[in-house]
């Protein structure tokens, strides 16, 4: 089976309008336990977008699973899987609901509650041991996903996806690393998946059912491997509609849905091994690829090449609901890059942030900000043009010229620098983020379809333009000086980051002062190891880049510096420079260290721009520096407030 990526693909008794899946994941757009209206508005824009297949959050399928506050419980999401059925069956892509059970990878905070697990092996994360399954929690388990199942196709549903992959009991028990039983189950690992597999058959009749399955849980001394896992494949692939190949573990959940250091497309040799292994034995049963998966030529090839029969793009259709009519319109080129940094799009997180998008920032707010979802829409006609100045040309600059373009304004877009990005552009210099270039690319390429005119290496000021029916200040913010309590004698070269990132040679002995413990500390330390520096990173911190877990990089960048062989000082801060040294002091006991340097690099926060007074629109870094998010979003709502006035 093989076909372009808007072929129409046989899924059992059901036909996908084309080959992209939408896959499931954590959105916090839940209401109580239950899908709600917010996730129906969410589904319904990728399908207006042109999106094949939608496979919705991933519902508990029994009360004894509450894995975060806002997770979704089956027996409650009646409504809202009709809810998003109704929305997304007139754009014609198919419905199904995501079903699981996280088992000890889950948590006990809402349910107060023992984990369920097949084994006596505790939560990698807070070490908490778990229930070992017997017979009536086994029985109790294959009946809520039958019942689950039921429920979900009974409320307009085409079908179901099972979760056997991260996050999931059932990988669980088809897994050596967390199935040491001794019984039937241990025996035969594969038991406990046939045996729900054959109850949600038997409940949905014809209706699609699904399997996400973790072909590798990069533990091979004990886990799943593509061998193994395409061997427990063989036996049950043919009583699947597809089978959607993922990674990861108990000890590798980042692995999952990784930031832009992995390789786009990074399941790509394992999903072609799984389905040729699978097409082998004369399983025809559709094979999806899943990882990173964002940009549409790669998503050809991967159906071109054979590798697949379906593709997931998930993230890319967070970043742009219309990726598939762009593309099928041959307008890819204007399609909004997810550009992969798991900000805002990862929240699985004990701050319950609701799913959003640096580069949209209308993801996950379709139903309070659909006023902000403007790029649908068609230009304004050139008849209530009016001047518009933009003084500034990073993301928030030229994002908010852009979208003033679009609405209707005459705009001209000033940059004291040579090049359009500003900070975005310098940071996707450092090793990682490379991908952040796109959307500057992409805003670049925006403006020249607008009709944006681009005027840079000139420094301007609002009141040169005192006709301009709009001027907007995006001149971004300043940089600071680390606070040295005990003062510097100039011994030491001391510059920031954005320096750094643009190009200041790194030489010699190299100390990083990292307060923020963002990805800016560590990629600077990547880039002075790159360079043959001997490089110190000192943090106030008890672990190096605490604020890396939120993107799931927190771990890999450990392991990546200390690969590399750079130091690292924790809860230290930096309080003098002397005699070619910087010395620091431990903030719990207070002891001195000094640190060997001939450069000192600051990747602190930055201070905010120039003051502007109204009627100056200022958004972005000018008035806070913050995240790319922030300057998208402000960008937005100045160009929306700022609208034409229409006669």
């Amino acid at each position: 089976m093989s076909g372009g990526l808007f072929d129409a693909l046989p899924i059992g008794s059901a036909v996908a309008a084309n080959r992209v899946l939408f896959g499931p994941h954590v959105t916090n757009l839940g209401r109580d336990r239950s899908l709600s209206d917010r996730h129906a508005a969410y589904y319904e824009r990728r399908a207006r977008g042109g999106c094949g297949v939608v496979v919705t959050e991933i519902a508990s399928v029994h009360e004894s699973d509450w894995p975060y506050e806002r997770a979704p419980l089956a027996a409650s999401c009646e409504s809202g899987w009709s809810s998003a059925s109704a929305a997304c069956a007139p754009h014609g892509a198919l419905v199904l609901a995501g079903l699981g059970h996280a088992g000890m990878q889950g948590s006990t905070a809402w349910t107060q509650d023992a984990l369920w697990a097949p084994s006596l092996v505790p939560n990698v994360h807070t070490h908490e041991q778990p229930l070992v399954m017997g017979t009536d929690e086994i029985t109790q388990l294959v009946d809520g996903f039958a019942d689950g199942a039921a429920l979900a196709t009974g409320s307009g549903c085409d079908g179901v996806e099972l979760n056997a992959g991260q996050h999931s009991l059932l990988r669980q028990f088809s897994s050596g690393l967390t199935n040491l039983r001794g019984d039937a189950y241990g025996t035969d690992r594969s038991r406990l998946l046939r045996e729900v597999l054959g109850a949600v058959r038997a409940a949905i009749g014809d209706k699609v059912l699904g399997l996400r399955f973790c072909a590798d849980e990069l533990a091979p001394w004990a886990g799943l491997t593509a061998v193994s896992a395409t061997e427990l494949l063989g036996g049950i692939a043919a009583d699947v509609d597809y089978v959607c190949v993922v990674r990861g573990s108990i000890y590798s959940e980042a692995a999952t849905q990784p930031d832009g250091h992995e390789a786009a497309g990074f399941n790509e040799q394992l999903t072609s091994e799984v389905r040729s292994a699978l097409r082998a034995l004369d399983i025809t049963t559709p094979v999806c690829v899943q990882g990173s998966i964002v940009d549409v030529a790669q998503a050809s090839r991967l159906l071109e090449d054979g590798s697949c029969d379906l593709v997931e793009m998930t993230r890319a259709q967070i970043a742009d609901p219309d990726v598939c009519d762009k593309a099928k319109h041959r307008r890819a080129d204007r399609i909004r890059p997810c550009i992969l940094c798991n900000q805002h799009c990862l929240v699985r997180d004990p701050r319950n942030p609701i799913v959003s998008c640096c580069v949209n920032p209308v993801a996950g707010h379709e139903v309070d900000d659909a006023a902000l979802d403007v790029d649908g829409s068609a230009s304004a006609p050139p008849v209530v043009r009016s001047d518009a100045v933009v003084i500034g040309g990073g993301i928030a600059g030229m994002e908010a010229a852009r979208l003033l373009a679009h609405e209707g304004h005459r705009v001209t877009l000033f940059e004291q620098r040579d090049t359009l990005g500003g900070m975005l552009r310098s940071a996707a210099r450092l090793p990682g983020r490379e991908r952040l270039a796109a959307l500057c690319d992409w805003l670049d390429r925006e403006l020249g379809e607008e009709g944006v005119t681009i005027v840079t290496g000139r420094e301007v000021d609002p009141r040169e333009f005192p006709d301009a029916h709009v001027v907007v200040a995006a001149t971004g913010g300043m940089p600071s000086s680390p606070s040295l309590r005990d003062g510097d004698d100039g011994s030491v070269e001391l510059f920031d980051a954005l320096a750094a990132a643009r190009g200041r040679t790194l030489r010699g002995d190299v100390v990083v002062l990292d307060p923020i413990g963002g990805p800016i500390g560590v990629a600077v330390v990547e880039l002075a190891l790159a360079a043959g520096a001997h490089v110190t990173l000192v943090t106030p911190d008890v672990v190096v880049g605490s604020q890396l877990s939120a993107s799931g990089d927190l771990v890999a960048a450990n392991a990546r510096l200390a690969a590399g062989g750079a130091d690292v000082v924790l809860h230290a801060v930096a309080v003098k420079v002397v005699e070619r040294a910087v010395v620091v002091e431990d903030r719990f006991t207070g002891s001195i260290t000094s640190i060997p340097a001939d450069q000192c690099v600051d990747a602190g926060h930055r201070l905010p721009g120039r003051t502007w007074r109204a009627p100056v629109r200022v958004i972005g870094d000018a008035i806070a520096p913050r995240g790319i998010l922030a300057a998208m979003l402000e960008a937005r709502q100045a160009a929306l407030e700022l609208r034409p006035v229409t006669s």
